[in-house]
């Protein structure tokens, strides 16, 4: 008598299962490192042009709400991060003028837009502080 070789339909459920099970872990935990890694870029582009409206600080004696003034190319008013995922601004700090402190705003574009605003001024003050850490 000749048996047939194969997998039996329970066996091949228990795989699946198995593998769905993997993918309901996995998927998210890779989506929140994507979002992590995305946020990094963002925090890089306010480090980087607050680096640079110090430097202007240093000549002009004021910052610069026009974020051209400091050599960069604008898309619309802002300034987009090196894969665009933020469009960062700046403005003058609440209740004070643009000579005293400025404020840098990053607002996440498309996938990234559920992860919320990075800011940074020149006073040293970052928001919100988890996205920082």
């Amino acid at each position: 008598m000749s048996r047939v070789k194969g997998f039996t339909l329970l066996e091949i459920i228990i795989v699946v299962a198995i593998i769905g099970i993997l993918a309901a872990i996995t998927v998210p935990a890779y989506n929140e490192y994507v979002m992590q890694s995305r946020r990094s870029e963002g925090i890089s582009a306010l480090l980087t042009i607050m680096q640079q409206q110090e430097r202007y600080y240093t000549e002009q004696l004021t910052y610069t709400d026009d974020l051209s003034d400091l050599g960069y190319t604008l898309s619309g008013s802002d300034v987009a991060s090196e894969n665009g995922h933020y469009l960062i601004s700046a403005a003058a700090c609440s209740s004070l003028t643009i000579t005293q402190c400025v404020q840098l705003t990053a607002v996440p574009q498309g996938v990234q837009a559920s992860d919320g605003n990075l800011t940074l001024n020149s006073r040293g003050t970052r928001t919100p502080l988890d996205a920082w850490q």
